[in-house]
């Protein structure tokens, strides 16, 4: 059988094999990975696409839950784009807000920057925000 090892999907995927496991258990995949005759994952590339855009959706906040009812659609076949679109838009709506978020405090995080580079050069940060004593 021809395909990928779990160690090459591994370097493809940065992805550790307790990671590649745990995709398997929760039905992570859109397919059930076939196994050798020695019982080793056999995986191709389309696997490894999948992963890379699983792991994105992870890496922005995508809960387990939500990704599993992605993968479960998905793998339905055709005729729920529109779920699927639903669910990829709230998650959108999720991380913009997330960005906006973190823009924000990004902002006052810079601002203090700028503060307390002025103290520190102009000598002046001594008792900057001192606890009391």
């Amino acid at each position: 059988m021809n395909g990928l090892s779990i160690g090459d999907v591994v370097k493809a995927t940065g992805l550790g094999v307790h990671a590649l496991r745990y995709f398997e258990r929760e039905e992570l995949f859109l397919r059930p990975i076939p196994r050798t005759a020695g019982g080793q994952r056999v995986y191709d590339s389309a696997d490894v696409d999948w992963l890379l855009l699983c792991n994105r959706l992870r890496d922005s906040g995508m809960p387990i839950a939500a990704l599993r009812r992605f993968a479960a659609l998905v793998r339905s076949g055709p005729g729920n784009e529109r779920d699927r679109l639903r669910l990829l838009e709230a998650h959108e709506r999720t991380v913009q807000d997330r960005i906006a978020e973190l823009t924000a405090s990004l902002e006052i995080i810079r601002d203090k920057v700028l503060a307390y580079r002025g103290h520190v050069e102009n000598g002046t940060a001594a008792g900057l925000w001192a606890p009391l004593s």
